[in-house]
């Protein structure tokens, strides 16, 4: 419970930050691949293998696989009839013989009709994803973030002694 939090917190302090916005837009991307994969599948392993290798906002990617699995649940009849269109089309049907004929394909559960639906959903938007949060954070930033700091309130807190020796503390021994 405490790694979620630290990673919900880590992710509010560089959505205020003036840090690189890719690597929470990534987060964010990656996690509607999270959600709208299943569970306990390759493709979440292969998902989750990219988020800790690459440089990803680990909380940001785990906030929204939270958020886009109450998204994928209410997108299962859709899917459904995506992935049974998809399933059935005859030109792709050697393909998935071939596939499921391979070792650790079909674990990946590609047969079930409501997996590829929201997989073919998830990978279509997962560049649209992208750029849109990339847009959003620069919209906060810019909208939010910039307000906030020209309030009194803000001017007031980082005049006090405390924050100074939080700024510096962080600064020495932040991550």
């Amino acid at each position: 419970m405490t790694l979620l939090l630290k990673q919900l917190f880590n992710f509010i302090k560089l959505l205020n930050s003036d840090t690189d916005t890719m690597p929470l837009a990534f987060g964010l991307s990656l996690g509607l691949l999270l959600g709208f994969a299943p569970f306990f599948s390759i493709q979440t392993a292969i998902v989750l293998f990219i988020v800790f290798v690459f440089r990803v906002q680990l909380g940001a990617a785990f906030l929204s696989a939270f958020f886009f699995k109450f998204v994928a649940f209410l997108f299962d009849t859709p899917a459904h009839h995506l992935g049974k269109v998809v399933l059935e089309m005859e030109s792709l049907r050697p393909l998935f013989v071939s596939m499921y004929n391979m070792p650790f394909v079909p674990m990946t559960r590609f047969n079930n009709s409501i997996v590829m639906g929201s997989m073919v959903v998830s990978v279509l938007l997962f560049p649209f994803a992208y750029y849109g949060f990339k847009a959003l954070i620069l919209a906060y930033r810019a909208a939010v973030v910039a307000r906030f700091k020209g309030t009194k309130f803000w001017k007031a807190l980082t005049a006090t002694k405390f924050y100074i020796w939080y700024s510096k503390y962080n600064d020495l021994y932040g991550e």
